[in-house]
């Protein structure tokens, strides 16, 4: 069996938690966006070598027909028991308000960068600190413009994968190729990204070169280490 790269994996866990959490796989646009692919030519890429490397299976390239095979399900962990034997059913009702959020990425809260580059790590939480929901991933702070809202540099942001946000929602967005964490305030003509830091500027996007798929997600928490 042919190895994984980190990206291929990081897509075989987002479709297995998909069929865990929802019941049925994520679209290509969901993984698209989960992944900050922008093209379904680039997440069909990663779904083809998944399937050539034996890892899935897809039925006349539905993207709701995709599963992943045994050698699959034994890299995501979906093997059915538990080390102590106990059936998936049980661990999944006692584990039922636990969260597992891949850090997949970096997030400027400043200049803007390039992120989604790399999974990082994962944190594993009760699902009710980020508001419920599940359809959640998150991203390291790199920069002090959201710092009166108590996002620092080095931090983790939690973020509710969407494509739309409410007038002053904290979202992820991203600008060309790049990703930004900042207050999102549409206007008639245009949209401002507004920093929470004095010193800093606003991004101003004209509404000619916005689209709603720039919006990645709305944060819902953060996380810091203490060490």
């Amino acid at each position: 069996m042919q190895k994984l790269t980190q990206r291929q994996e990081m897509v075989l866990q987002y479709i297995q938690s998909s069929i865990v959490d929802r019941g049925y796989p994520p679209t290509l646009r969901e993984i698209g966006n989960f992944m900050g692919i922008r093209s379904t030519n680039g997440v069909n890429d990663h779904l083809r070598a998944l399937e050539r490397k034996g890892y899935l299976t897809r039925e006349d390239m539905k993207s709701r027909a995709l599963r992943p095979t045994q050698q699959g399900n034994a890299v995501t962990g979906a093997n059915g028991n538990g080390a102590n034997g106990h059936s998936r059913e049980h661990s999944d009702v006692a584990n039922d308000n636990m969260i597992e959020i891949p850090i997949i990425g970096r997030v400027a809260a400043g200049a803007l960068t390039d992120a989604f580059e790399t999974r990082e790590d994962t944190v594993r939480i009760d699902r009710m600190l980020v508001g419920g929901v599940r359809d959640v991933f998150g991203l390291r702070v790199k920069g002090e413009s959201m710092i009166k809202a108590g996002i620092h540099d080095g931090d983790y942001v939690f973020v509710k994968k969407q494509l739309e946000a409410r007038k002053g929602e904290i979202i992820v967005a991203l600008v060309g190729d790049e990703a930004t964490c900042k207050y999102y305030y549409p206007e008639s003509d245009r949209i401002r990204l507004v920093p929470a830091n004095d010193r800093m500027t606003d991004i101003i996007i004209s509404k000619d070169d916005w689209r709603s798929t720039q919006i990645m997600g709305v944060v819902v928490g953060i996380y810091r280490r203490l060490n």
